[in-house]
């Protein structure tokens, strides 16, 4: 049974049609939009600042999202990706984004739409992520502009792969 957790008044709001996998943690003020899929050992700690997810976001096993105290919370747009071990921190994570495994996105940043943060990659506090840019490295810099194929082929990919492969835990 997944750990979803009443702090301070206020309780995550998790649509039914979201998969929470068994040891998951979701506390405080979470919103969650339709078909997100939070899998194990993920946390998603909303108790200092409030935390959006919008629709198709999937958190893999063991990320962490969280937020900074009454300064930053943490707002993740649509068909967003956060990959294995990432720690998203107090940020702005736009639609279509695919954040590598291991990653690090801190306070204050922004990454805008059709982007892709490496695997292992630090954006330090309050970058600014181009539109349709890779990042990567520590700390993360642009290292080239996306590609419709990689759009397609991995942002759009993974995140239709995980609301297929949270339907597999449903049954």
């Amino acid at each position: 049974m997944p750990i979803i957790k009443l702090v301070k008044g206020k309780s995550p709001n998790i649509p039914n049609d979201c998969y929470i996998a068994e040891n998951a943690t979701i506390v405080g003020e979470v919103t969650m939009g339709n078909q997100c899929s939070i899998w194990f050992n993920a946390v998603i700690r909303g108790d200092v600042h409030y935390i959006k997810l919008g629709n198709k976001v999937n958190v893999q096993d063991g990320a962490v999202i969280h937020a900074t105290y009454e300064t930053s919370p943490t707002n993740i747009g649509n068909n967003v990706s956060i990959g294995h071990n990432a720690i998203v921190h107090g940020c702005t994570i736009q639609d279509n984004v695919l954040i590598g495994m291991g990653s690090i996105v801190m306070d204050d940043c922004v990454v805008e739409s059709n982007s892709i943060i490496a695997a292992g990659a630090v954006v330090t506090k309050n970058t600014r992520v181009e539109a349709g840019s890779i990042y990567a490295g520590t700390p993360a810099k642009k290292i080239k502009d996306i590609s419709k194929e990689l759009i397609s082929g991995e942002i759009n990919r993974i995140a239709n792969n995980y609301v297929k492969y949270s339907s597999w835990f449903k049954e």
